[in-house]
């Protein structure tokens, strides 16, 4: 299996744990960030877990590396339910996801 890397141009938070990338065709530019989940819409945190993300990556160059979207399945799954490509995504200051769960603003997913 090949991994692709590539970076996210024109970062812009979705939410706490989804970019939009300029330069991603499918998804409507979606990234969903691997191995988290974030608070949604409507929950405690949603606000702060955004707001955070941003803080993270503005400015900066965002470099990701596509990962199995599902590794609770058997097989290499390309997209997640919502069709986004699952990625791990870092600035020069880190893994966005990891950060994300030091700060409290994420927890383990799956």
């Amino acid at each position: 299996m090949v991994l692709t890397v590539f970076f996210c141009l024109s970062a812009v938070v979705v939410d706490g744990d989804t970019l939009r990338c300029a330069n991603v065709a499918d998804a409507n530019g979606r990234v969903r960030l691997a191995r988290i989940d974030a608070p949604e819409r409507g929950e405690t945190g949603f606000a702060e877990a955004g707001d955070a993300l941003a803080a993270m990556i503005a400015g900066r160059q965002v470099r990701c590396e596509l990962v199995d979207a599902d590794p609770r399945i058997n097989g290499f799954q390309e997209r997640d339910r919502f069709g986004r490509p699952v990625a791990r995504c870092a600035t020069d200051q880190g893994d966005l996801g990891e950060r994300l769960l030091a700060r409290g603003h994420a927890r383990r997913w799956p």
